[in-house]
């Protein structure tokens, strides 16, 4: 069982190597890379290339880890044990506890693929409560008295985006892989794949301007590879001219349909500038 990339994933040599890795050592594999690198839709295409199941669990600012587990609606069991209506059990617990992601990951009949997508959105203790249901595969539910242990240890596969620095005790469980944003090749591969029969000369054309805008200095959000098939796919739409990129204006950093690569105002600014200083050096 050995992930290999797929048709829809072009996945390096080393992404290849860190998830059949973490797959061997039975460790979570912590994904890290700027937004845009593919870190979710790896999860996607490791589970689609395994023949497994996806259970996603995608983490907010307000998320806490015992969600991940399960909820004790109490509310509910109160409000039902006032109106007596006879539809609902109400000494059993059970039919009050909502099941997490991580609980329905531990009681798959299969092996299945977990993501515990961007972390790093969460508070900083939410990986140190995670740290012994991860480790041990199981967990306690205090309400009903049961243990859940996972039929079959899971594939975890964590995503982050570096907003902030992870716990030293989670680190240490989890095998790291850092996405390196693609090389020039590798984006070709990736294009490839979204448009098979895209004119080369407009892809060269196109990578040229989107790696040139990369280096700008001072850019708030550098464009990503999603934005750049985005903007590829606008190029090759029949209501812009084909000569829109190679009769573009030199003297101007700010690319044709910028808005499918530059996302604040900030950013445009910037460029416009230099843009300026440009011409008034050549002037």
């Amino acid at each position: 069982m050995k992930f290999q990339g797929t048709e829809q994933y072009i996945a390096t040599d080393d992404l290849q190597i860190a998830v059949n890795a973490a797959i061997t050592l039975q460790r979570p594999l912590l994904i890290k890379g700027e937004p845009g690198t593919g870190k979710t839709m790896l999860a996607e295409q490791v589970a689609d290339s395994l023949g497994m199941r996806l259970v996603q669990w995608h983490v907010k600012s307000t998320t806490k880890a015992q969600q991940g587990l399960y909820e004790y609606d109490a509310v509910s069991r109160l409000r039902d044990s006032q109106l007596a209506t006879g539809d609902v059990d109400v000494g059993n617990i059970g039919n009050y506890i909502r099941q997490g992601k991580l609980w329905e990951a531990f009681a798959a009949d299969e092996q299945v693929v977990l993501l515990i997508d961007e972390i790093d959105k969460a508070d900083i203790e939410f990986p140190n409560d995670l740290l012994q249901e991860l480790d041990k595969m199981e967990f306690f539910v205090y309400e009903t008295g049961e243990t859940i242990k996972a039929k079959h240890r899971p594939i975890i596969i964590i995503t982050s985006n570096n907003e902030k620095e992870l716990p030293d005790a989670f680190l240490r469980r989890c095998f790291f892989h850092f996405i390196n944003f693609p090389d020039r090749n590798t984006m070709q591969e990736i294009i490839k794949v979204h448009y098979p029969d895209i004119q080369k000369n407009l892809v060269n054309e196109a990578l040229e301007v989107f790696f040139e805008l990369r280096t700008v200095a001072g850019l708030k959000k550098r464009p990503s590879t999603s934005e750049l098939i985005d903007w590829l796919k606008l190029l090759m739409s029949d209501d812009i001219p084909e000569n829109i990129l190679k009769d573009r204006d030199q003297s101007s950093a700010i690319p044709p349909l910028y808005g499918a690569l530059l996302k604040n105002e900030q950013d445009v600014s910037l460029l416009e500038r230099l843009a300026f200083m440009h011409r008034r050096a050549k002037s």
